[in-house]
């Protein structure tokens, strides 16, 4: 049945063929900054340097081997640098170029300094890192598309889950950084929304940076007691630590015994490594004989970006970018992601609507949106902010 299928899709893209030229060629640019990470707590899988790259390389291959049907042509144009000062004449030396559909991997502050340019009018960035609910609300853009669910999303699943299972008593534990501030916000925000309680919500100080010390996990293991004794009642610990600088410290040494969720434990994440429904491992597979790594979140953001100009590209017989968005933000428009349900983009803030996954580094727990939470359109949009609530007025 499946080889049946992918000869009929194989004769109807070249049923396509005649239609284009036979070099018709759309040039997608990439534009990465490399932000430089605090010093890792443990020497257990370190970053990779080219998170988010990797993901597009695939989707720009991904699109190639369908163009071999269509008389299309993909070209990725990579721009990679380490000084936020060089993202902005990058962006102008794209747009001089010719390239107007822009693979955005950029901190929040930096995709909006690149919306902003002159230059950037005639381009659509495709978001692919910041998280940041301000992004798809109050400065929202017109000209950027977001990837990545947001903060609000990844809490929201979350929370759903929480409260299906009736853990609804949180102990929330938050670091110093903004990304933190801003993810236990999201958390407090949901917690409202889904009527789950905060019996405690207490901001992380401790550093431990004796870590390698023969008696290290000894004084971790104290400092973490210390902290969580005398909390509330709790089902739950919740932590925000989006640098990952000790959040892994708290599991198995609080005063109570309880599990733990939020940026460390239970992860809600828009892709995991033990993920493999809906034809999952056959992505997972092919990213990892490519860059000989598994995928990351931001590998899949980047890779669905490609996806969604391919997909448009092919609907439409077209490597016009103007057509090809014009596409992607009809509400017709659906993205294969190996998440169970299409997925296509909210008109009224740019944003993906898409599953979030619910995993630990072995397990894939749970899938949110959760059973039972409904909506009059799409239940995907029990996560994140809906068009009634929306702040966002383009500009």
């Amino acid at each position: 049945m499946i080889a049946v299928r992918a000869l009929a899709l194989a004769s109807l893209l070249l049923a396509a063929a005649p239609a284009l030229s036979a070099e018709a060629t759309l040039r997608v640019g990439y534009l990465g900054l490399a932000v430089p990470r605090p010093v890792a707590n443990t020497a257990l899988d370190p970053p990779p340097e080219d998170e988010g790259l990797q993901g597009a390389r695939l989707g720009i291959a991904d699109n190639d081997s369908t163009g071999r049907f269509t008389g299309q042509r993909f070209i990725l144009e990579e721009r990679r640098l380490s000084d936020p000062e060089a993202v902005l004449p990058a962006l102008r030396d794209l747009a001089s170029a010719g390239i107007r559909l822009v693979v955005a991997d950029l901190p929040a502050q930096q995709l909006l300094d690149a919306a902003d340019l002159p230059e950037a009018r005639e381009l659509t960035l495709f978001n692919v890192r910041a998280p940041d609910d301000a992004l798809r609300n109050e400065s929202c853009r017109r000209n950027v598309l977001h990837l990545p669910p947001s903060r609000a999303m990844q809490a929201d699943a979350l929370g759903q889950f929480l409260a299906a299972r009736r853990w609804r008593n949180i102990l929330l534990i938050s670091g110093p950084s903004e990304g933190d501030k801003l993810y236990a916000q999201a958390i407090r925000n949901t917690a409202r929304k889904f009527q789950l309680r905060i019996v405690a919500d207490k901001p992380w100080t401790f550093d431990p940076g004796a870590r390698r010390v023969d008696t290290g996990h000894y004084g971790i293991a104290a400092e973490v007691a210390r902290f969580t004794q005398g909390v509330p009642a709790h089902d739950i610990v919740v932590v925000a630590d989006e640098a990952g600088e000790w959040g892994f410290d708290v599991a198995y040494r609080t005063t109570e015994p309880r599990p733990v969720a939020g940026t460390h434990g239970l992860v809600p994440t828009s892709w995991a490594r033990p993920h493999e429904q809906w034809g999952a491992t056959q992505l997972q597979r092919r990213f990892l004989a490519r860059a000989k790594r598994w995928m990351l979140p931001r590998d899949h953001a980047a890779w669905l970006a490609l996806r969604a100009v391919g997909e448009a590209a092919t609907r439409t017989r077209s490597t016009d970018p103007a057509t090809i968005v014009a596409r992607i933000r009809e509400p017709r428009f659906e993205l294969a992601g190996f998440k169970g349900v299409p997925l296509s983009f909210r008109e009224w803030d740019g944003q993906l609507r898409q599953p979030v996954l619910l995993a630990d580094e072995r397990s894939l727990v749970s899938v949110s949106p959760q059973q039972g939470f409904q909506h009059q359109f799409s239940e995907l949009d029990t996560l994140g902010t809906d068009k009634p609530e929306t702040q966002c007025q383009f500009r």
